[in-house]
């Protein structure tokens, strides 16, 4: 289903749009503005994602006793020796 809507755009964002038109990247204004809105649909749907797998793994860490916490010289001991080693130390 299609809906007409009006919108009001800056100078410059009709100016950009106009040009996208022109260029041929786009077949209309409207497709121009129907295709940002997709990309933030899906930008948010990646977000919502990423925000929930970070929780998952917050949780998880959170409930890792503390004896099996690694010590943070041993946890970047091979990556020091790696940047000694680029470094000629």
């Amino acid at each position: 289903m299609t809906v007409k809507t009006t919108l009001s755009f800056t100078d410059r964002h009709h100016h950009f749009l106009t040009e996208k038109v022109g260029q041929g990247v786009f077949a209309t204004q409207s497709a121009a503005v129907a295709a940002a809105l997709e990309q933030m649909l899906q930008d948010e749907q990646e977000r919502d994602v990423a925000l929930a797998a970070l929780t998952q793994e917050i949780r998880a860490r959170m409930e890792t006793p503390r004896s099996a916490f690694i010590d943070q010289d041993d946890a970047f001991a091979a990556a020091r020796a790696t940047i000694g080693t680029a470094r000629g130390a």
